[in-house]
Protein backbone atom coordinates (compact mmCIF):
# COMPACT_ATOMS: atom_id res chain seq x y z
CA UNK A 1 0.00 0.00 0.00
CA UNK A 2 0.87 3.59 -1.13
CA UNK A 3 1.17 5.88 1.78
CA UNK A 4 -0.67 9.53 0.54
CA UNK A 5 1.48 12.09 0.82
CA UNK A 6 0.71 14.55 3.83
CA UNK A 7 0.75 18.60 3.90
CA UNK A 8 3.91 19.65 6.36
CA UNK A 9 1.72 22.39 7.85
CA UNK A 10 1.14 26.20 6.81
CA UNK A 11 3.08 27.38 9.43
CA UNK A 12 6.42 24.85 8.39
CA UNK A 13 5.62 25.58 4.43
CA UNK A 14 8.30 27.49 2.88
CA UNK A 15 8.68 31.17 2.41
CA UNK A 16 5.05 31.52 4.36
CA UNK A 17 3.59 29.59 2.18
CA UNK A 18 2.84 32.05 -0.59
CA UNK A 19 1.31 29.43 -2.84
CA UNK A 20 -1.94 27.94 -3.68
CA UNK A 21 -1.70 25.27 -0.74
CA UNK A 22 -1.11 28.26 1.96
CA UNK A 23 -3.64 30.46 0.22
CA UNK A 24 -6.57 27.94 0.59
CA UNK A 25 -6.03 27.40 3.97
CA UNK A 26 -5.61 31.58 4.47
CA UNK A 27 -8.84 31.57 2.62
CA UNK A 28 -10.81 28.20 5.08
CA UNK A 29 -9.77 30.96 8.04
CA UNK A 30 -11.12 33.54 6.75
CA UNK A 31 -14.60 31.95 5.76
CA UNK A 32 -14.70 29.61 9.14
CA UNK A 33 -14.14 26.25 7.58
CA UNK A 34 -11.48 25.84 10.16
CA UNK A 35 -10.14 27.37 13.02
CA UNK A 36 -6.89 29.90 12.81
CA UNK A 37 -5.17 27.26 14.83
CA UNK A 38 -5.61 24.86 12.28
CA UNK A 39 -2.45 24.23 10.10
CA UNK A 40 -3.59 21.44 8.30
CA UNK A 41 0.19 19.31 9.23
CA UNK A 42 -0.44 15.61 8.24
CA UNK A 43 -3.82 16.41 5.96
CA UNK A 44 -3.96 14.33 2.64
CA UNK A 45 -3.85 15.47 -1.06
CA UNK A 46 -7.24 14.71 -1.07
CA UNK A 47 -8.03 16.40 2.50
CA UNK A 48 -6.73 19.81 0.82
CA UNK A 49 -8.99 19.20 -2.19
CA UNK A 50 -11.81 18.70 -0.13
CA UNK A 51 -11.00 21.87 1.32
CA UNK A 52 -10.96 23.96 -1.62
CA UNK A 53 -13.62 22.96 -2.73
CA UNK A 54 -15.45 24.55 0.21
CA UNK A 55 -13.25 27.80 -0.40
CA UNK A 56 -14.33 27.95 -3.72
CA UNK A 57 -18.20 27.45 -2.84
CA UNK A 58 -18.12 30.22 -0.71
CA UNK A 59 -16.05 32.76 -3.10
CA UNK A 60 -18.23 31.75 -5.45
CA UNK A 61 -21.02 34.05 -3.03
CA UNK A 62 -18.62 36.74 -3.68
CA UNK A 63 -17.74 36.72 -7.09
CA UNK A 64 -14.68 35.63 -6.27
CA UNK A 65 -13.52 39.16 -5.35
CA UNK A 66 -12.82 40.18 -1.58
CA UNK A 67 -14.25 43.50 -2.39
CA UNK A 68 -17.38 42.04 -2.65
CA UNK A 69 -17.12 40.47 1.16
CA UNK A 70 -18.97 41.78 3.91
CA UNK A 71 -17.17 44.01 6.23
CA UNK A 72 -16.25 41.31 8.96
CA UNK A 73 -14.91 38.93 5.95
CA UNK A 74 -13.26 41.42 4.56
CA UNK A 75 -12.04 42.65 7.81
CA UNK A 76 -10.45 39.33 8.51
CA UNK A 77 -9.28 38.86 5.27
CA UNK A 78 -7.33 41.95 5.90
CA UNK A 79 -5.88 40.71 8.70
CA UNK A 80 -5.11 37.24 8.07
CA UNK A 81 -3.29 38.34 4.37
CA UNK A 82 -1.56 41.37 6.10
CA UNK A 83 0.00 38.66 8.27
CA UNK A 84 0.74 36.27 5.79
CA UNK A 85 3.26 38.92 4.14
CA UNK A 86 4.84 40.08 6.99
CA UNK A 87 5.66 36.71 7.89
CA UNK A 88 6.58 35.39 4.51
CA UNK A 89 8.90 38.26 3.81
CA UNK A 90 10.62 37.61 6.86
CA UNK A 91 10.90 33.85 5.72
CA UNK A 92 13.04 35.43 2.80
CA UNK A 93 9.63 35.56 0.09
CA UNK A 94 9.56 38.41 -2.74
CA UNK A 95 6.54 38.69 -4.62
CA UNK A 96 8.46 39.52 -7.61
CA UNK A 97 8.98 36.82 -10.37
CA UNK A 98 12.16 36.13 -11.07
CA UNK A 99 13.51 34.58 -14.31
CA UNK A 100 12.56 30.91 -13.80
CA UNK A 101 9.15 31.82 -12.16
Amino acid sequence: MVKSKQYMGIDKDPKGAMNPTGNVIRDAWVFGLIPESETCAGWTVQGIESLYDKVYAEWDKYGHLASRLPEELRSRHERIYAAAVREARAKGWNPELGDDD
